[in-house]
């Protein structure tokens, strides 16, 4: 077994930890009516937009999702929440550093990661460290979800449905014409929109497949027409009133959540990215042209 399907397979428990990790850290995580910056880089992006969705949705206050790269210095938060696994990104560790300074204010940066002994936690203000959660791989999954659901539970939501449901997409079978597949689109409303581009970026990264990721009433606009038989389009939650039929017509698999927290069904992409990555011969531990963090000169 891979070391990436092994941390697949964690994600249940990790989860249910990081309700407890929130409980413990919540005086260090945005605070009600705060207007909160999330940054991050790849997975870690993907997962600040869910939250940034979820929060405002929840009424706690403005949240944007920025890459680290692209942070707008001249816009003022009341705190910059940084999400980063390994503690190392040169882009993260740039913007903590200059503190989100603007107009000589400095804002307060709180960040979560999965190792305290890394140049992160020296230079955030705050931080939650979730060691639990840590990964061997280069691509992320439980670390990234973990923190996606300590960050619910900061929320006020139940991850009790959450864990049931991933356990059961741990025992569900890998479709075999889903890893035969040619291509695939992943598709996304509100916050899981986030959820469908870290789907697609799963795809790439362990198994170098042609992905695509929109949210669900863009895919109408353009994006269907790649739609084919031996294609398959797949929707995190609800698929809008008539899309079903329009992909139909086009030939393409539609994939359903069925019903799963849409966190859980993320986890049903990850194991197919590792199946379609060993059906094609590929090690999903070793990703081709990737390293486990990108630290620039």
């Amino acid at each position: 077994m891979s070391h990436t399907l092994d941390e697949i397979a964690t994600q249940p428990e990790c989860w249910l930890r990081a309700a407890e990790a929130a409980v413990e850290a919540a005086d260090a995580l945005p605070q009600p009516g705060e207007d909160v910056a999330v940054i991050g880089c790849g997975t870690s992006l993907y997962m600040a937009r869910s939250y940034a969705v979820l929060r405002e949705e929840a009424g706690h206050g403005r949240t944007d999702a920025f890459a680290a790269s692209q942070f707008p210095a001249r816009r003022r938060y009341d705190r910059i929440l940084a999400l980063t696994r390994s503690g190392t990104t040169t882009e993260v560790l740039r913007l903590i550093e200059e503190s989100g300074r603007t107009g000589g204010a400095t804002t307060p940066v709180t960040a979560i990661t999965a190792d305290g002994a890394t140049p992160v936690a020296a230079s955030a203000g705050r931080v939650v460290v979730l060691p639990f959660a840590d990964e061997r791989s280069v691509v992320q999954t439980r670390f990234a979800t973990t923190a996606l659901a300590l960050l619910r539970a900061h929320l006020g939501e139940d991850l009790g449905r959450a864990v049931e449901d991933a356990r059961g997409a741990l025992l569900e079978p890998v479709d075999p014409a889903l890893v035969a597949a040619e291509q695939f689109t992943f598709l996304g409303d509100g916050w899981t929109c986030g959820l469908a581009d870290e789907a697609a970026l799963k795809m790439r990264e362990a198994a170098g497949s042609w992905t695509e990721s929109y949210p669900a009433m863009e895919y109408r606009h353009g994006p269907i027409s790649i739609a084919a038989p031996g294609r398959a389009v797949w929707v995190f939650g609800q698929v809008p009133a008539g899309l079903d039929e329009d992909i139909a017509r086009t030939g393409a698999a539609l994939v359903r959540s069925g019903g799963l927290d849409p966190l859980a069904d993320l986890i049903r992409a990850q194991r197919l990215a590792v199946a379609r990555a060993e059906a094609a011969g590929l090690d999903p531990d070793r990703p081709r042209g990737l390293t486990r963090s990108v630290v620039l000169g």
